[in-house]
């Protein structure tokens, strides 16, 4: 017993404590201190990108591939802000899965048709099939055609996705690079005024992308893409899984299992009002954790100490696999506390530090059904609910097979144009999102 007090107890806490300290504080922090330093070193610039002095011929020609089910709400703007893109019409081409559509999206879209019958196709799918089905089903049908492309881009985007002018380049910009296999884009939130948890939501969005593009620069590894929005080389697409969850972590990792490098663009812009509804955002974090499961079951060759590289087991379990595991490491520090709160003050103090969290989370959530708002309060409540969602996450993928088809989240509507934010506004408003021209 003494054994267990003494010595297994606070080591366990210990080591719970410090495990979320490093993935939530030290680590973010590290990261972009360390690629700071690296960008004013080597200039900003990453070597062998395209530039607007190219001959057209010479950019690669980029393929969207877009699943939408019941989407009219924000489809027709998305397409309309694909085909604004500044890139050659000739080398850029549209292809849209319909799942099953029961609303006005194929009509949509195939209004886009009649002024874009080059650049845009429409494949309707019968019956529920879910994301990653249609796109794999979209691209095998196509396979042979696209092949004749060469190196081609692969841009595998969602329906609510509101393109930049000047994404299509900042992403393809880079694919000169023959390490280079993946581009992420930089997914903003287009809004001023927010609702529910959509503060919490766009802090989290922002914040990973800047890890991201910091792991981009001191490694090529970034770890996993936003699936709003990301470009690829063609000839690495790889099926997934049909049941699986999460595609744009299983294609990052596919990049690194072949030996290709992953990249954040900061100013490869795009716009996705993030979610307001904070039982709707806990339902999908559930759903992604159960797919993030498997895809470690998936990749752990590569993710595993001993096993992977260096430099991807380290990114890895500092940002990812430690979150992951979060729900146990908050559990573990808590139970621990609570055991030797009566043997000395310092537990006390962090047993009753929990249960404080707890409790002002809680209270966070009687507060908003009287509308009142407290923003400490609401990160907390997002703080200890996502981590709940990863819980279950983690129990879903023990359960075995999962089915994949899903329904979109409700739509944000979209108020007005987006945020007049350039390129180069998004690098002055973030010292460390410079283009390495570049997660």
């Amino acid at each position: 017993m003494n054994l267990v007090l003494h010595y297994l107890l606070p080591i366990l806490f210990w080591a719970c404590v410090l495990g979320l300290a490093h993935s939530y504080v030290v680590y973010p922090a590290l990261v972009r201190f360390l690629a700071r330093r690296k960008l004013r070193r080597q200039g900003g610039n990453r070597e062998l990108v395209y530039s607007e002095n190219d001959p057209v011929d010479d950019w690669p020609h980029i393929v969207v591939a877009m699943a939408a089910h019941n989407e009219e709400a924000v489809i027709g703007e998305t397409l309309a802000s694909i085909f604004q893109s500044q890139y050659p019409a000739d080398r850029f081409e549209v292809l849209v899965a319909a799942d099953n559509c029961s609303d006005g999206t194929h009509r949509i879209v195939q209004e886009f048709r009649i002024d874009h019958p080059e650049n845009l196709a429409l494949r309707i799918f019968p019956g529920r099939n879910g994301k990653i089905r249609v796109i794999n089903q979209l691209l095998k049908e196509n396979q042979e055609r696209l092949s004749r492309l060469g190196d081609y881009v692969l841009v595998l985007c969602d329906a609510n996705v509101r393109w930049s002018p000047e994404l299509a380049k900042e992403l393809a910009k880079h694919f000169r690079d023959p390490q280079l296999g993946l581009v992420a884009s930089n997914v903003l939130d287009s809004r001023t005024a927010h609702d529910g948890i959509a503060d919490q939501e766009e802090a989290y969005v922002n914040r990973e992308n800047s890890i991201k593009h910091a792991e981009g620069v001191l490694w090529g590894r970034m770890m996993g893409a936003f699936g709003a929005c990301y470009a690829m080389r063609g000839q690495l697409f790889e099926p997934v899984p049909e049941h699986f969850i999460v595609d744009d972590f299983y294609h990052t990792m596919r990049c690194f299992e072949l030996g290709c490098d992953a990249i954040v663009e900061p100013a490869a812009v795009c716009y996705e009002d993030v979610s307001e509804d904070i039982g709707v955002e806990f339902r999908r974090k559930c759903r992604i954790a159960t797919g993030n499961f498997q895809n470690l079951s998936r990749f752990s060759r590569l993710l595993l100490p001993g096993l992977g590289a260096v430099p991807t087991v380290f990114a890895f379990w500092s940002h990812k696999g430690l979150r992951w595991f979060g729900p146990f490491l908050l559990i573990g520090a808590f139970l621990s506390s609570a055991a030797l709160a009566i043997f000395h003050p310092i537990y006390l103090l962090a047993f009753v530090g929990q249960v404080a969290g707890v409790m002002g989370a809680a209270l966070e959530n009687v507060l908003s059904r009287h509308g009142v708002h407290l923003k400490p309060l609401r990160f907390l409540r997002y703080f200890y609910l996502m981590n709940l969602a990863l819980l279950g996450g983690f129990f879903r993928f023990l359960k075995g097979p999962q089915n994949s088809v899903w329904e979109p989240t409700r739509r944000v509507a979209h108020a007005g144009p987006p945020r007049p934010e350039t390129a180069q506004e998004t690098k002055a408003a973030n010292p460390a999102a410079v283009s390495t021209s570049q997660s």
